[in-house]
């Protein structure tokens, strides 16, 4: 008999089927060895939108809401390009999948999609959608190396074990689409004039976004101020000069310049002595490992370019290919059962570094502790070394290397010296401070030549006596507070409001343990991306600001409890306690059932108030070329240049984001199109190959031979 393995993406079906030594690959799943591998693509089946429940909720009616259905019901997902038809490629799937349980020869079923609510849910669905009687089974893994992948197989869970984690994510789920369709229905007919878009109103979307809103307000609200400070130079007796800052019970910010000018006239013809002096040797730990968030908001203040969306899509394609574990964790420490694992991990990767000798393993209670550990260790490397990897990956490779090997490095050590120096006179109360910093140690700071800058200060000793050299009375102004990044804006989300300033203290870990948060690890940057895909939200360099409409949304829209922090976090938190069989599914629902409908019965009382109006444009787009599938015209759209009789179905598009031309850095433009469509053939120059080669080639797009759609073909010149 066989055990059918199902997975979420088919690249892990692959990874799965090489450590089982499977070649055997057939349409849609592998076979060999007593095992079938198949898989989906993600979601395969998703809620049935109102409409299917309801013939008269097709269009929106304030009458008929709200709307929550008695029993939720799943259907073959819709296809992204062809608005309210099934997509022909999941359902496909499906069929294999259902065929595959169905034969006679497998007797045991097991569940290898991502270990998480969102995992959870895409193989439940898949597998209980078809009322199967055979065992089911779920296989754990927080990585895909084959060492791993044949030890998870030896220790799978009967999948009713999952129960828990099945209910939190059908729980989220669930409340997402009654508040999501509900809110955002009600929410457009009262606010908005015109059609084609909708007002998007969600459980995560609205406090993310008033996060965004309120630091927005500070810096509109904010009145700069002026304050002064009084600098001196000071000479020692072996002619070593050094700089003082003037300090008044603890305070070096003065709001009245006359206080400083007087003290600035005392100081003529005045010496001073060394008041007092402390030498203190202090130790820097490294940065915790990453979590998903921390990583997100490493790479994305680091590097130029890079959103929260981007980093979580590299740091999937390494798991995928076993480089590193799992992603989409909150913790940033690892449990103490793999200990023996990072060992082997960093035996593998300190090799030929030119500090390799300082480098030295240990179980470390700051690395592996059980009772920090939120369902996911921390981000490392396995113990497989990439041979090749995008400049992308390589990115966010290195970070959590190199994160991984601080750990074992030694502590950083500096020494820091302060001087209180007093001025010999009995008109001036307070007194100068210098700072100085030696870096003692370079320890960990060595693995991303992390520069310590040294303030060096003579050398001392109390009562010695010193000469004022000069002064120097300057002005300042206050700042306003900075707008939020995503790395500043994921710590807040992460910690519900906290905002620790410190992301490794204590207090942000146990926030973050206590489940309170804005969306979780694998959301968050989708919720951002949202943000600015509908409109809500803008960027300008790393910075993130609120649009008009997101302003008008924030004041208007009247469920104030959506905006608020607290009320988003007692959510996550409790869909963290389903987990945890701390509150059942049920309680949780009608908890949502009974918000969504008083919060549509509030909206619907309210007055109607036009925060944002469609205008409708009557576009003429210019004729590409002709159809190779149908003869009718190519024309430019949104997101591609497509054939004009799609709504008769025809499926002729090349997508300007086509993942092809984006793996050589290139994107089709519209003069690339045309030619193409006239000769059938099209040059493209300044192509870039995965070793940062330029180079050009003629392009061919043609129809392939097993599916309705197209793809690209490359020919180069002889010479």
């Amino acid at each position: 008999m066989l055990n059918l393995i199902i997975t979420e993406k088919p690249s892990v079906a692959k990874n799965i089927a090489d450590a089982l030594n499977i070649k055997n690959r057939k349409d849609g799943y592998f076979e060999g060895n007593g095992y079938i591998i198949t898989w989906a693509f993600g979601h395969l089946l998703q809620l049935y939108d109102a409409k299917d429940y309801d013939e008269k909720m097709a269009r929106w009616n304030l009458e008929n809401f709200p709307f929550i259905p008695t029993n939720f019901r799943y259907k073959v997902k819709g296809d992204p390009r062809n608005r309210g038809k099934e997509d022909s490629g999941a359902k496909k799937q499906l069929k294999i999948i259902y065929s595959l349980m169905k034969r006679n020869d497998v007797d045991m079923i097991i569940s290898a999609c991502d270990f998480d609510r969102e995992g959870q849910i895409i193989g439940d669905t898949i597998i209980y959608n078809l009322k199967t009687q055979k065992k089911v089974y779920r296989l754990l893994q927080n990585e895909w190396t084959p060492e791993e992948v044949l030890k998870g197989l030896q220790n799978i869970k009967p999948n009713i074990e999952m129960r828990p984690l099945l209910d939190a994510g059908i729980s989220r789920q669930w409340a997402d689409w009654v508040i999501g369709i509900n809110l955002t229905s009600v929410a457009t007919l009262q606010y908005q004039k015109g059609s084609g878009q909708a007002l998007n109103i969600g459980r995560v979307l609205m406090p993310t976004l008033k996060v965004i809103y309120d630091r927005d307000k500070e810096i509109e609200n904010f009145v700069p101020k002026d304050f002064f400070k009084l600098e001196a130079t000071f000479k020692t007796k072996d002619e070593k000069e050094y700089n003082g800052t003037y300090f008044e019970n603890d305070i070096d910010k003065f709001g009245s310049k006359e206080i400083l000018e007087r003290i600035e006239q005392a100081l003529s013809n005045q010496s001073a002595s060394i008041n007092d002096k402390q030498v203190e040797r202090k130790r820097e730990y490294p940065p915790y490992l990453f979590n998903l968030s921390n990583l997100q908001g490493y790479i994305t203040s680091k590097y130029k370019g890079w959103t929260s969306d981007k980093v979580l899509k590299v740091a999937q394609s390494l798991y995928e290919k076993k480089y590193i574990t799992y992603p989409r964790t909150a913790s940033v420490v690892l449990e103490e059962s793999l200990v023996e694992k990072s060992a082997k991990v960093l035996e593998k990767l300190k090799k030929d570094l030119s500090y390799e000798k300082e480098i030295k393993f240990a179980k470390l209670k700051r690395v592996f502790d059980n009772t920090k550990v939120e369902s996911h260790s921390a981000i490392i490397p396995t113990y497989l070394i990439p041979k090749s990897l995008t400049s992308d990956e390589q990115m966010v490779y290195a970070a959590i290397k190199n994160r991984f090997i601080m750990q074992f490095m030694p502590i950083a050590e500096h020494e820091e010296t302060k001087i209180i120096t007093k001025i010999n006179s009995h008109e001036i109360k307070g007194h100068f401070v210098s700072k100085g910093r030696v870096q003692l140690v370079e320890g960990w700071k060595k693995v991303e030549k992390i520069d310590s800058k040294d303030i060096l200060l003579p050398l001392v000793n109390i009562n010695d006596i010193v000469s004022i050299l000069n002064h120097d009375l300057t002005s300042h102004v206050t700042k306003p507070p900075k707008y939020h990044t995503e790395k500043t804006l994921l710590r807040v989300m992460e910690t519900c409001g906290k905002g620790y300033k410190d992301e490794d203290s204590e207090e942000m870990m146990a926030a973050i343990l206590s489940g309170y948060s804005i969306g979780t690890p694998a959301t968050r940057a989708e919720t951002i991306k949202k943000l600015k895909d509908v409109g809500y939200i803008t960027g300008q360099s790393k910075s993130l600001m609120c649009t008009e409409l997101g302003y008008k949304l924030v004041e208007t829209f009247p469920i104030k409890e959506l905006f608020d922090l607290e009320f988003t976090g007692r959510l996550e938190k409790t869909l963290s306690d389903i987990e945890k069989q701390k509150v059942s599914r049920e309680d949780f629902l009608n908890l949502i059932y009974e918000f969504t409908t008083n919060a549509v019965g509030r909206i619907k009382n309210e007055k109607s108030t036009i925060i944002n109006e469609i205008q409708q444009k009557e576009k003429k787009h210019e004729v590409l070329g002709k159809c190779p599938l149908c003869g009718h015209g190519v024309i430019e759209g949104t997101k591609g240049y497509g054939c004009s009789n799609w709504r008769s179905g025809c499926k002729y598009v090349i997508w300007k984001n086509d993942k092809f031309l984006a793996t050589m850095k290139k994107k089709p433009t519209k003069t690339m199109v045309k030619i193409l469509l006239k000769n059938g053939v099209v040059t493209v120059k300044g192509l870039t190959s995965k070793k940062g080669n330029r180079f050009d080639a003629n392009m061919r797009y043609e129809k392939n031979q097993d599916n309705e759609y197209f793809s690209w073909k490359m020919e180069f010149n002889k010479e």
